[in-house]
């Protein structure tokens, strides 16, 4: 009986393993596209998404004149504008890089593109904390305040200073490779291995210095002024239902047969349908102060939902990188790519959430959104004058013995007025957008 020698049991194992190899390589090659491709579709819906809402908050405010009366409109249209460019300049190449695993367009544009993405991203982050300044201002101050602050000239330094500021840690530094003094061999070792030169592979390293400095203006003084104005925001608006409330409870003495509405708005404001709507029944027992709380309850609720959303989704956004960005020259680098790129795109990701946050969850936006994406149809249009003639023949119903009577109350933001020894609170109309009541 005929035996095989080893060395056809050799070439036996080596013929057959080969297919085995082959159609493993073809299968890792095969959902190593599919990964591709899905990771293609996905930064593709995020950059038209971003796209198309900050352009839209744009258009919105060239088209509706009423937009273009509010000052703090300016700052969102500015940062639509910086979130329109990081999804036109830096999203594209970042996710070209992302997807085909290397650069191909030089050093040179390399420095260029990295400094575009440090100025618009922290632009945009310089503007979050003017709006949040802003409604501080709007809200917290007495409306002479607000006017002697918010003026046009110093809206147009401080809109300015969100596009200068950045410059500082952005172009300068990085053109001239200050952010890599005492780092160049940690730069050279990471390109060997990314198997690339200069042309070819774009490593971005920043050294401790520029590290701290960077994310301190950046991030960390924005974040700090933000936290503390949208706290002041609350505890005034808080204070302004509780006045409300006080009147409400006041208004409830037993006088039978009168039941007058009061109807409160700023006159400063651009959208005619934003009012306070204040009903106050005389007569009424004291059990109906049990919808009052619960009326207070909800606006309190609602406001600190709201405020929670904003600096929620910008902390949870950003707060990764930054912190990341601290960290990672005091531990050698040590922190690996595909962490640096998810915490960049998902900084990437709050551009496209600001038109929501911002522009979105304002009603006179939504009304300005709906007339342009509608064709510009005046239904739309008249919507807000129409609530404004409901809310007064609401308030020309009420009647004291027979006689109609209709108490109403416009007067400018912030002001005091007193009611028998009653004061009624109203603040601008910022108020209801920083608190979500739109």
């Amino acid at each position: 009986m005929a035996t095989a020698s080893p060395q056809h049991l050799l070439d036996d194992t080596i013929n057959t393993g080969q297919p085995q190899q082959q159609e493993q390589q073809q299968q890792e090659e095969f959902l190593s596209s599919l990964e591709t491709i899905a990771l293609t579709i996905f930064l593709s819906i995020i950059i038209i998404m971003t796209v198309f809402g900050n352009l839209l908050v744009m258009v919105a405010l060239c088209k509706d004149r009423h937009l273009r009366k509010k000052k703090t409109n300016y700052f969102i249209v500015s940062l639509a504008f910086a979130d329109l460019l990081v999804a036109l300049v830096v999203m594209p190449f970042a996710a070209i890089e992302l997807t085909t695993g290397q650069w191909g367009y030089g050093e040179i544009f390399c420095l260029v593109r990295t400094s575009l993405d440090v100025l618009l991203t922290t632009a945009s982050i310089l503007h979050l904390c003017c709006i949040a300044l802003d409604r501080y201002y709007a809200i917290c101050c007495q409306p002479l305040v607000y006017r002697n602050k918010m003026t046009p000239v110093r809206v147009a330094v401080m809109l300015s200073g969100c596009w200068l500021i950045p410059t500082f840690i952005s172009f300068l530094p990085i053109m001239q490779s200050w952010n890599a003094i005492g780092i160049e061999d940690i730069i050279e070792e990471r390109r060997a291995l990314t198997g690339g030169s200069n042309d070819t592979s774009c490593v971005f390293l920043v050294n401790q210095p520029y590290a701290l400095i960077c994310s301190a203006v950046a991030f960390y003084v924005p974040l700090a002024l933000m936290v503390l104005a949208y706290q002041r925001i609350y505890v005034t608006a808080m204070t302004h239902v509780r006045q409300i409330e006080t009147l409400q409870r006041a208004g409830s003495a037993p006088v039978t047969g009168t039941a007058p509405v009061i109807t409160v708005r700023s006159s400063t404001s651009s959208d005619p349908s934003e009012h306070y709507h204040l009903r106050t029944t005389m007569g009424s027992s004291s059990s109906e102060q049990a919808p009052i709380a619960n009326s207070r309850m909800r606006v309190e609720t609602k406001a600190a939902k709201t405020l929670a959303v904003i600096m929620g989704c910008f902390c949870l956004c950003w707060a990764p990188f930054f912190i990341t960005n601290v960290v990672d020259p005091f531990i050698h680098y040590s922190v690996p790519w595909q962490l640096w790129t998810a915490w960049l795109w998902l900084g990437y990701i709050n551009s496209g959430l600001n038109p929501f946050l911002y522009a979105f969850l304002n009603r006179a936006f939504r009304r300005a959104f709906l007339v342009i994406l509608c064709c510009d149809d005046e239904r739309y249009a008249r919507q807000g004058s129409c609530s404004y003639r409901q809310t007064h023949r609401a308030c020309s119903a009420a009647s004291v013995n027979g006689t109609s009577m209709a108490l109403r109350l416009s007067f400018l933001p912030n002001r005091s007025y007193s009611d028998n020894g009653r004061t009624i609170l109203a603040n601008e109309q910022e108020s209801q957008d920083s608190l979500g009541t739109l």
